[in-house]
Protein backbone atom coordinates (compact mmCIF):
# COMPACT_ATOMS: atom_id res chain seq x y z
CA UNK A 1 0.00 0.00 0.00
CA UNK A 2 1.12 3.60 -0.17
CA UNK A 3 2.62 5.28 2.37
CA UNK A 4 1.43 8.93 3.02
CA UNK A 5 3.72 11.25 4.78
CA UNK A 6 3.19 14.86 6.16
CA UNK A 7 5.56 16.95 6.48
CA UNK A 8 4.24 19.76 9.17
CA UNK A 9 4.66 22.96 9.86
CA UNK A 10 6.47 24.20 5.83
CA UNK A 11 3.90 26.35 3.22
CA UNK A 12 3.52 24.13 0.38
CA UNK A 13 5.72 24.45 -2.98
CA UNK A 14 5.53 24.35 -6.10
CA UNK A 15 8.91 22.77 -7.24
CA UNK A 16 9.09 23.57 -11.41
CA UNK A 17 12.69 24.96 -11.01
CA UNK A 18 14.11 22.52 -8.95
CA UNK A 19 16.50 19.54 -10.24
CA UNK A 20 16.11 15.88 -8.79
CA UNK A 21 18.74 16.35 -5.89
CA UNK A 22 17.46 19.93 -4.60
CA UNK A 23 14.31 17.96 -4.31
CA UNK A 24 15.28 15.21 -2.45
CA UNK A 25 17.51 17.24 0.17
CA UNK A 26 15.30 20.08 0.22
CA UNK A 27 11.33 19.11 -0.09
CA UNK A 28 9.34 20.24 2.83
CA UNK A 29 6.02 19.64 1.41
CA UNK A 30 3.42 16.86 1.67
CA UNK A 31 4.87 13.24 0.01
CA UNK A 32 3.17 10.51 -0.86
CA UNK A 33 5.47 7.17 -1.67
CA UNK A 34 4.02 4.21 -3.61
CA UNK A 35 5.27 1.04 -2.87
CA UNK A 36 5.86 -1.66 -5.16
CA UNK A 37 3.31 -4.74 -5.28
CA UNK A 38 0.82 -6.24 -6.84
CA UNK A 39 -1.64 -2.98 -5.72
CA UNK A 40 0.77 -0.31 -7.39
CA UNK A 41 -1.19 0.65 -10.02
CA UNK A 42 -4.49 1.00 -8.25
CA UNK A 43 -2.63 2.90 -5.12
CA UNK A 44 -0.83 5.33 -8.02
CA UNK A 45 -4.36 6.38 -9.47
CA UNK A 46 -5.67 6.72 -5.85
CA UNK A 47 -2.01 9.16 -4.82
CA UNK A 48 -3.10 10.91 -8.32
CA UNK A 49 -6.33 11.55 -7.33
CA UNK A 50 -5.98 12.47 -3.62
CA UNK A 51 -2.26 14.82 -3.83
CA UNK A 52 -3.36 17.99 -2.37
CA UNK A 53 -1.79 21.41 -3.79
CA UNK A 54 2.13 21.11 -3.70
CA UNK A 55 2.81 17.16 -2.98
CA UNK A 56 5.34 15.01 -4.44
CA UNK A 57 4.45 11.75 -5.49
CA UNK A 58 7.62 9.44 -5.36
CA UNK A 59 7.71 6.10 -7.09
CA UNK A 60 9.90 3.23 -6.38
CA UNK A 61 12.35 1.89 -8.79
CA UNK A 62 10.79 -1.49 -11.18
CA UNK A 63 8.58 -2.19 -14.08
CA UNK A 64 5.01 -1.98 -13.43
CA UNK A 65 2.31 -3.36 -15.55
CA UNK A 66 -0.67 -1.01 -15.80
CA UNK A 67 -4.03 -1.95 -18.18
CA UNK A 68 -5.86 1.23 -17.15
CA UNK A 69 -4.90 4.64 -18.17
CA UNK A 70 -3.62 7.27 -15.11
CA UNK A 71 -5.31 10.96 -14.62
CA UNK A 72 -4.25 14.10 -12.47
CA UNK A 73 -5.96 16.74 -12.45
CA UNK A 74 -4.28 18.41 -9.02
CA UNK A 75 -2.51 21.69 -9.41
CA UNK A 76 0.99 22.03 -8.24
CA UNK A 77 1.57 18.00 -7.86
CA UNK A 78 5.65 16.75 -8.82
CA UNK A 79 5.73 13.18 -9.99
CA UNK A 80 8.85 11.46 -9.69
CA UNK A 81 10.49 8.19 -9.95
CA UNK A 82 13.75 6.71 -9.02
CA UNK A 83 15.15 7.52 -12.64
CA UNK A 84 14.78 6.59 -16.78
CA UNK A 85 15.29 2.89 -17.50
CA UNK A 86 14.75 2.45 -13.32
CA UNK A 87 11.06 3.45 -12.90
CA UNK A 88 9.42 1.62 -16.11
CA UNK A 89 5.37 2.27 -16.49
CA UNK A 90 4.55 -0.55 -18.95
CA UNK A 91 0.87 -0.42 -20.76
CA UNK A 92 1.35 -3.68 -23.30
CA UNK A 93 -1.47 -4.78 -21.87
CA UNK A 94 -3.45 -1.36 -22.16
CA UNK A 95 -6.74 -1.81 -22.07
CA UNK A 96 -8.89 0.98 -24.60
CA UNK A 97 -6.95 3.54 -26.95
CA UNK A 98 -6.28 6.27 -24.23
CA UNK A 99 -3.08 7.93 -23.13
CA UNK A 100 -0.65 6.67 -20.61
CA UNK A 101 -1.42 9.90 -18.27
CA UNK A 102 -3.15 12.51 -18.86
CA UNK A 103 -2.64 15.47 -17.49
CA UNK A 104 -5.48 18.72 -16.79
CA UNK A 105 -4.01 20.64 -13.77
CA UNK A 106 -1.34 23.62 -13.99
CA UNK A 107 2.20 23.57 -12.48
CA UNK A 108 2.61 19.76 -12.81
CA UNK A 109 6.44 18.10 -13.02
CA UNK A 110 6.57 14.82 -14.76
CA UNK A 111 10.62 13.44 -13.75
CA UNK A 112 12.47 10.35 -13.85
CA UNK A 113 10.44 7.59 -15.13
CA UNK A 114 9.82 5.84 -18.35
CA UNK A 115 6.22 5.25 -20.27
CA UNK A 116 6.23 2.47 -22.63
CA UNK A 117 3.91 0.68 -25.12
CA UNK A 118 0.64 2.56 -24.44
CA UNK A 119 -2.12 1.98 -26.24
CA UNK A 120 -2.57 5.82 -27.47
CA UNK A 121 -0.57 8.98 -26.36
CA UNK A 122 2.01 8.31 -24.24
CA UNK A 123 1.44 11.37 -21.71
CA UNK A 124 -0.62 14.14 -22.94
CA UNK A 125 -1.39 17.46 -20.85
CA UNK A 126 -3.97 19.59 -21.65
CA UNK A 127 -4.61 23.19 -20.34
CA UNK A 128 -1.85 22.26 -17.97
CA UNK A 129 0.21 25.58 -18.03
CA UNK A 130 3.83 26.00 -16.21
CA UNK A 131 3.92 22.32 -16.82
CA UNK A 132 7.71 20.54 -17.08
CA UNK A 133 8.34 17.55 -18.36
CA UNK A 134 12.20 16.52 -17.27
CA UNK A 135 14.12 13.59 -17.79
CA UNK A 136 11.22 11.38 -19.17
CA UNK A 137 11.36 8.62 -21.92
CA UNK A 138 7.99 7.45 -23.67
CA UNK A 139 8.58 4.28 -26.09
CA UNK A 140 7.33 2.03 -28.07
CA UNK A 141 9.00 -1.16 -28.41
CA UNK A 142 9.81 -3.24 -31.65
CA UNK A 143 9.68 -2.08 -35.11
CA UNK A 144 7.81 1.71 -36.06
CA UNK A 145 4.24 0.87 -36.16
CA UNK A 146 0.92 2.53 -37.59
CA UNK A 147 -0.89 0.75 -34.81
CA UNK A 148 1.76 2.76 -31.89
CA UNK A 149 -0.11 5.80 -29.96
CA UNK A 150 0.63 8.91 -32.15
CA UNK A 151 2.21 11.42 -29.69
CA UNK A 152 4.91 10.42 -27.20
CA UNK A 153 5.18 13.80 -25.29
CA UNK A 154 1.97 16.01 -26.21
CA UNK A 155 1.16 19.28 -24.40
CA UNK A 156 -1.30 21.37 -26.17
CA UNK A 157 -3.31 23.99 -25.56
CA UNK A 158 -0.72 25.61 -22.70
CA UNK A 159 0.84 28.53 -21.42
CA UNK A 160 5.00 28.25 -20.07
CA UNK A 161 5.90 24.64 -21.75
CA UNK A 162 9.15 23.39 -20.42
CA UNK A 163 10.35 19.92 -21.91
CA UNK A 164 13.83 19.36 -20.79
CA UNK A 165 15.67 15.89 -21.33
CA UNK A 166 13.24 13.64 -22.71
CA UNK A 167 13.12 10.68 -24.96
CA UNK A 168 10.75 9.54 -27.08
CA UNK A 169 10.69 6.36 -29.73
CA UNK A 170 8.27 5.03 -31.67
CA UNK A 171 5.37 7.54 -31.88
CA UNK A 172 3.54 7.40 -35.20
CA UNK A 173 2.48 11.10 -35.55
CA UNK A 174 5.17 12.93 -33.51
CA UNK A 175 7.76 11.97 -30.39
CA UNK A 176 7.71 15.95 -28.94
CA UNK A 177 4.64 17.65 -29.41
CA UNK A 178 3.34 21.12 -28.43
CA UNK A 179 0.52 22.32 -30.63
CA UNK A 180 -1.86 25.61 -29.91
CA UNK A 181 0.68 26.81 -26.95
CA UNK A 182 2.49 29.69 -26.07
CA UNK A 183 6.03 29.90 -24.47
CA UNK A 184 7.60 26.93 -25.09
CA UNK A 185 10.88 25.42 -24.76
CA UNK A 186 11.89 22.09 -25.89
CA UNK A 187 15.65 21.27 -25.14
CA UNK A 188 18.47 18.43 -23.93
CA UNK A 189 16.02 15.91 -25.74
CA UNK A 190 16.32 12.73 -28.10
CA UNK A 191 13.87 11.91 -30.67
CA UNK A 192 14.49 8.61 -32.81
CA UNK A 193 12.14 6.11 -34.41
CA UNK A 194 9.10 8.78 -34.68
CA UNK A 195 7.37 9.64 -37.84
CA UNK A 196 8.18 13.43 -36.81
CA UNK A 197 10.42 13.75 -33.87
CA UNK A 198 9.70 17.19 -32.73
CA UNK A 199 6.56 19.15 -34.04
CA UNK A 200 5.88 22.65 -32.97
CA UNK A 201 1.79 23.01 -34.18
CA UNK A 202 -0.20 26.50 -34.15
CA UNK A 203 1.98 27.71 -31.60
CA UNK A 204 3.69 31.27 -30.55
CA UNK A 205 7.19 31.65 -28.87
CA UNK A 206 8.92 28.59 -28.90
CA UNK A 207 12.51 27.53 -28.52
CA UNK A 208 13.84 24.61 -29.76
CA UNK A 209 17.60 23.98 -29.02
CA UNK A 210 20.00 21.81 -27.98
CA UNK A 211 18.33 18.39 -29.08
CA UNK A 212 18.76 15.35 -31.37
CA UNK A 213 16.74 14.30 -33.67
CA UNK A 214 17.69 11.02 -35.88
CA UNK A 215 16.15 8.43 -37.72
CA UNK A 216 12.64 9.52 -37.72
CA UNK A 217 10.97 9.93 -40.84
CA UNK A 218 11.47 13.95 -40.38
CA UNK A 219 13.56 15.46 -37.34
CA UNK A 220 11.88 18.93 -37.04
CA UNK A 221 8.53 20.63 -38.44
CA UNK A 222 7.10 24.02 -37.50
CA UNK A 223 3.65 23.59 -38.86
CA UNK A 224 0.43 26.08 -38.85
CA UNK A 225 -2.94 24.54 -39.64
CA UNK A 226 -6.48 25.75 -40.32
CA UNK A 227 -9.94 25.11 -38.44
CA UNK A 228 -8.21 24.64 -35.09
CA UNK A 229 -9.28 26.68 -31.96
CA UNK A 230 -5.62 28.48 -31.68
CA UNK A 231 -3.91 29.64 -34.97
CA UNK A 232 -1.39 31.39 -36.53
CA UNK A 233 1.56 30.34 -35.38
CA UNK A 234 4.89 32.21 -35.07
CA UNK A 235 7.87 33.00 -33.75
CA UNK A 236 9.82 29.69 -33.37
CA UNK A 237 13.79 29.76 -33.21
CA UNK A 238 15.10 26.24 -34.09
CA UNK A 239 19.02 26.57 -33.30
CA UNK A 240 21.78 23.91 -32.28
CA UNK A 241 20.03 21.11 -32.79
CA UNK A 242 22.08 17.80 -33.97
CA UNK A 243 19.20 16.93 -36.80
CA UNK A 244 20.66 13.87 -39.37
CA UNK A 245 19.75 10.31 -40.80
CA UNK A 246 15.91 11.01 -40.35
CA UNK A 247 15.08 8.45 -42.82
CA UNK A 248 12.98 5.96 -41.14
CA UNK A 249 10.19 5.07 -43.37
CA UNK A 250 6.89 7.27 -42.89
CA UNK A 251 4.78 4.43 -41.12
CA UNK A 252 1.74 7.34 -40.12
CA UNK A 253 -1.63 6.17 -40.27
CA UNK A 254 -3.20 7.64 -43.35
CA UNK A 255 -5.15 10.88 -43.39
CA UNK A 256 -2.56 12.27 -41.07
CA UNK A 257 -0.81 15.26 -41.72
CA UNK A 258 2.65 14.11 -41.23
CA UNK A 259 1.50 10.96 -43.70
CA UNK A 260 2.38 13.50 -46.41
CA UNK A 261 6.04 14.12 -44.63
CA UNK A 262 8.46 12.21 -47.25
CA UNK A 263 11.23 9.81 -45.61
CA UNK A 264 14.50 11.71 -45.14
CA UNK A 265 13.44 15.59 -44.29
CA UNK A 266 15.54 17.28 -41.71
CA UNK A 267 13.27 20.30 -41.03
CA UNK A 268 10.15 21.21 -42.46
CA UNK A 269 8.36 25.03 -41.67
CA UNK A 270 4.88 24.97 -43.32
CA UNK A 271 2.41 28.34 -43.36
CA UNK A 272 3.79 29.35 -40.11
CA UNK A 273 5.53 32.92 -39.40
CA UNK A 274 8.82 34.21 -38.04
CA UNK A 275 10.71 31.36 -37.84
CA UNK A 276 14.51 31.14 -37.39
CA UNK A 277 16.71 28.21 -37.92
CA UNK A 278 20.12 28.69 -37.17
CA UNK A 279 23.36 27.12 -35.60
CA UNK A 280 21.96 23.55 -36.31
CA UNK A 281 24.16 20.79 -37.81
CA UNK A 282 22.05 18.78 -40.42
CA UNK A 283 23.45 15.56 -41.97
CA UNK A 284 22.44 12.50 -44.05
CA UNK A 285 18.70 13.53 -44.72
CA UNK A 286 18.56 11.69 -47.95
CA UNK A 287 15.76 13.62 -49.29
CA UNK A 288 16.50 17.38 -47.79
CA UNK A 289 17.95 19.14 -45.14
CA UNK A 290 15.47 22.18 -44.80
CA UNK A 291 12.19 22.33 -46.65
CA UNK A 292 10.09 25.86 -46.88
CA UNK A 293 6.82 25.05 -47.89
CA UNK A 294 2.72 26.35 -47.79
CA UNK A 295 -0.16 23.95 -47.13
CA UNK A 296 -1.43 22.03 -49.67
CA UNK A 297 -4.59 20.65 -49.19
CA UNK A 298 -7.69 22.20 -49.97
CA UNK A 299 -9.34 24.39 -46.95
CA UNK A 300 -12.26 26.53 -46.05
CA UNK A 301 -11.13 28.74 -42.92
CA UNK A 302 -11.12 32.23 -44.39
CA UNK A 303 -8.75 33.46 -41.54
CA UNK A 304 -6.27 30.57 -42.54
CA UNK A 305 -2.80 31.97 -43.98
CA UNK A 306 -1.21 28.96 -46.08
CA UNK A 307 1.72 30.23 -46.86
CA UNK A 308 5.42 30.16 -44.89
CA UNK A 309 6.19 34.33 -43.85
CA UNK A 310 9.56 35.34 -42.68
CA UNK A 311 11.43 32.78 -42.62
CA UNK A 312 15.35 32.94 -41.75
CA UNK A 313 17.90 30.29 -42.40
CA UNK A 314 21.28 30.86 -41.70
CA UNK A 315 24.85 29.64 -39.64
CA UNK A 316 23.86 26.18 -40.52
CA UNK A 317 26.51 23.07 -40.76
CA UNK A 318 25.10 20.81 -43.66
CA UNK A 319 27.22 17.27 -45.12
CA UNK A 320 25.21 14.75 -47.32
CA UNK A 321 22.02 14.25 -47.63
CA UNK A 322 19.83 14.59 -50.78
CA UNK A 323 21.04 11.84 -52.26
CA UNK A 324 17.88 9.57 -52.85
CA UNK A 325 14.80 12.23 -52.49
CA UNK A 326 11.36 11.00 -51.78
CA UNK A 327 8.32 11.87 -52.51
CA UNK A 328 6.78 14.54 -54.66
CA UNK A 329 10.35 15.86 -54.55
CA UNK A 330 11.74 12.27 -55.57
CA UNK A 331 9.85 13.63 -59.00
CA UNK A 332 11.31 17.05 -58.72
CA UNK A 333 14.76 15.98 -58.75
CA UNK A 334 14.85 13.50 -61.24
CA UNK A 335 14.88 16.55 -63.67
CA UNK A 336 18.32 17.36 -61.41
CA UNK A 337 20.10 14.64 -61.59
CA UNK A 338 18.11 12.55 -58.98
CA UNK A 339 20.01 14.53 -56.36
CA UNK A 340 17.87 17.23 -53.96
CA UNK A 341 19.71 20.47 -53.06
CA UNK A 342 20.26 21.22 -48.81
CA UNK A 343 17.54 23.61 -48.86
CA UNK A 344 14.47 23.90 -50.77
CA UNK A 345 11.42 25.69 -51.19
CA UNK A 346 8.14 25.41 -53.42
CA UNK A 347 8.02 28.92 -54.43
CA UNK A 348 4.15 29.11 -53.69
CA UNK A 349 3.41 32.71 -53.25
CA UNK A 350 -0.43 32.80 -53.47
CA UNK A 351 -3.47 30.34 -52.90
CA UNK A 352 -6.85 30.33 -54.71
CA UNK A 353 -8.32 33.48 -55.44
CA UNK A 354 -5.61 35.61 -53.90
CA UNK A 355 -2.37 38.08 -55.40
CA UNK A 356 0.91 36.79 -55.56
CA UNK A 357 2.68 38.30 -51.91
CA UNK A 358 6.47 38.30 -51.18
CA UNK A 359 7.13 35.71 -48.16
CA UNK A 360 10.32 37.25 -47.36
CA UNK A 361 12.86 33.79 -47.11
CA UNK A 362 16.26 34.92 -46.51
CA UNK A 363 18.87 32.11 -46.58
CA UNK A 364 22.49 33.59 -45.67
CA UNK A 365 24.83 30.36 -45.83
CA UNK A 366 27.66 29.92 -47.49
CA UNK A 367 27.26 30.05 -51.66
CA UNK A 368 27.99 26.14 -51.74
CA UNK A 369 24.83 25.34 -50.40
CA UNK A 370 22.66 24.33 -52.15
CA UNK A 371 19.30 25.88 -52.76
CA UNK A 372 16.10 25.08 -55.27
CA UNK A 373 13.00 27.07 -55.40
CA UNK A 374 10.70 24.28 -57.33
CA UNK A 375 8.78 27.75 -58.75
CA UNK A 376 5.25 26.16 -58.36
CA UNK A 377 3.53 29.49 -57.74
CA UNK A 378 0.36 27.93 -56.41
CA UNK A 379 -1.60 24.98 -55.82
CA UNK A 380 -2.93 22.57 -57.04
CA UNK A 381 0.50 22.10 -59.23
CA UNK A 382 0.28 23.12 -62.72
CA UNK A 383 3.31 21.09 -64.59
CA UNK A 384 3.42 23.57 -67.59
CA UNK A 385 3.47 26.70 -65.27
CA UNK A 386 6.43 25.41 -62.76
CA UNK A 387 9.28 27.55 -62.87
CA UNK A 388 12.26 26.15 -60.63
CA UNK A 389 15.08 28.15 -59.77
CA UNK A 390 18.68 27.65 -57.83
CA UNK A 391 18.65 31.24 -57.03
CA UNK A 392 18.14 32.53 -53.48
CA UNK A 393 15.24 34.67 -53.08
CA UNK A 394 16.09 37.93 -52.11
CA UNK A 395 14.45 38.18 -48.50
CA UNK A 396 15.94 39.40 -45.73
CA UNK A 397 16.43 37.86 -42.10
CA UNK A 398 14.05 39.63 -39.94
CA UNK A 399 14.89 40.40 -35.85
CA UNK A 400 15.27 36.55 -34.32
CA UNK A 401 12.22 36.56 -31.35
CA UNK A 402 13.46 36.85 -28.12
CA UNK A 403 14.65 34.31 -26.01
CA UNK A 404 11.56 32.44 -24.63
CA UNK A 405 11.56 32.83 -20.59
CA UNK A 406 9.80 30.69 -17.68
CA UNK A 407 8.20 31.44 -15.04
CA UNK A 408 8.63 28.40 -13.48
CA UNK A 409 12.47 28.45 -14.05
CA UNK A 410 12.75 32.01 -12.80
Amino acid sequence: MKKIVLLAGAALLVLGACSNEEMVAGFDGPKIEVAAGENFAVDLQTALIEAGVGTRIELPAGTYKLVDGLSLDVAGVTLIGAGEGETILDFAGQQGAGEGLLVTSNDVVLQDFTIRDTAGDGIKSKGADGIIYRNVTVEWTGEPDADNGAYGVYPVESTNVLVDGVTVRGASDAGIYVGQSKNIIVRNSLAEYNVAGIEIENSSFADVYDNTTKNNTGGILVFDLPNLPVMGGHSTRIYNNDVYDNNTPNFAPPGNIVASVPSGTGVMIMANENVHIFNNKFANNRTVQVIVNAYINEFDDETYNPLPRNISIYDNEYSGGGEDPQGLLGEFAKAFGGRMTAIVWDGVTKWSGEESVDINLAINEADNIGFLSLGVGSYPVVEANLKPSPFRPGGKAGTAPSPVKLPQEQ
